[in-house]
Parts: C-alpha cells; sequence; structure tokens
C-alpha cells in the first residue's frame, strides 16, 4: 500500500521533490566545492579508512573485504577516485535536484554513501540512505515533478524504436 502510494501519488510526488532537491542540493554543493578547489584528493580519507577500519564490539575489523578493496584497488588507481568523487557528486545533485535520471541518480548517490559508510563515515548518511531509498522505491514518481517528465518518456520511446530494429 505505502509502496503503491509512493509510486503513482501526485501528493507522493510532491513531497518526494521536496526530498530529492533536499538531497541533490547537499551532494551538488559537496562536489561544486571540491571541483572549484582543485586540490581534492582522496589518498588521505582512504589512508585514514585503511589504517583505522571499522570494529566491531570484539574489537575485530567488520568490513575486511572493503579494507582489502581501499588497500588494493583504490588507493593504488586514487587519480580515477580523484575525479570521480567530486564529478559524481556534481552529477548526482544535478540529476536529483532537475529531477533528470532520477533513479539512476539516486542509484549511484546510494553506491556513494554506502562506500563512505564502509569506510566508517557515519556523519549524515544514515538519513541520506533513508532518504534516498525512498527516493529509489518511488522510481518514475519521484521525478514526475521534474525532467523526467519529458526524459523517460522519450527514452522509452527511443529504446522502443531500437528494439523493434533488432526484432524486424
Amino acid at each position: 500500500m505505502f509502496n503503491k502510494f509512493l509510486r503513482e501519488s501526485n501528493v507522493a510526488a510532491a513531497i518526494l521533490t521536496v526530498l530529492r532537491i533536499y538531497l541533490g542540493y547537499a551532494w551538488f554543493s559537496a562536489g561544486l566545492g571540491k571541483l572549484q578547489s582543485g586540490a581534492f584528493d582522496a589518498s588521505g580519507f582512504l589512508k585514514g579508512a585503511i589504517t583505522n577500519p571499522v570494529k566491531g564490539p570484539d574489537g575485530n575489523m567488520v568490513y575486511g573485504w572493503y579494507v582489502n578493496f581501499l588497500e588494493s584497488f583504490a588507493l593504488p588507481n586514487i587519480d580515477v577516485f580523484n575525479f570521480i568523487v567530486p564529478w559524481g557528486e556534481t552529477l548526482i545533485g544535478l540529476g536529483l535536484m532537475l529531477g533528470c535520471l532520477t533513479t539512476a541518480a539516486m542509484f549511484f548517490g546510494l553506491v556513494m554513501n554506502f562506500a563512505f559508510f564502509l569506510a566508517g563515515t557515519v556523519s549524515h548518511n544514515p538519513t541520506d540512505i533513508f532518504l534516498g531509498f525512498i527516493i529509489l522505491t518511488a522510481g518514475y514518481n519521484a521525478g514526475r515533478y521534474g525532467l523526467d517528465r519529458w526524459v523517460v518518456p522519450f527514452i522509452r520511446k527511443t529504446v522502443g524504436k531500437d528494439k523493434a530494429k533488432a526484432t524486424a
């Protein structure tokens, strides 16, 4: 019942618009600040997450697999992450604020939120994850009062033509 409300109601679409603009502004301003400073470097954050991993009550590392990922992949490829993080935050924010490809933007926002969370940064991530799952669950309705109103039907129409050509 709640899922139907989120995915079909005009009232939900209006509430979701406020939520996605709020989250979008947070993502956009974080990414834009990093881009404008021109000095963003995630290596310190990654080294900190590796040397001080999330530990459980027994003192043992909780996400050893994630620490291994950071150590063996992320840190050696820091230039890629120094590009992806600020541009990803900026584009996620833009997509959410404009309501353009909202579901995709929120999916990648959640991926980034979980990456920060697994590295031990709590901050506002739990709230962002909670609101993000509401927006993701709502699907198209979250971007109904945004550019998705025109973009999603265009994509569906274009993909439909491509499928028709492929089966002919």
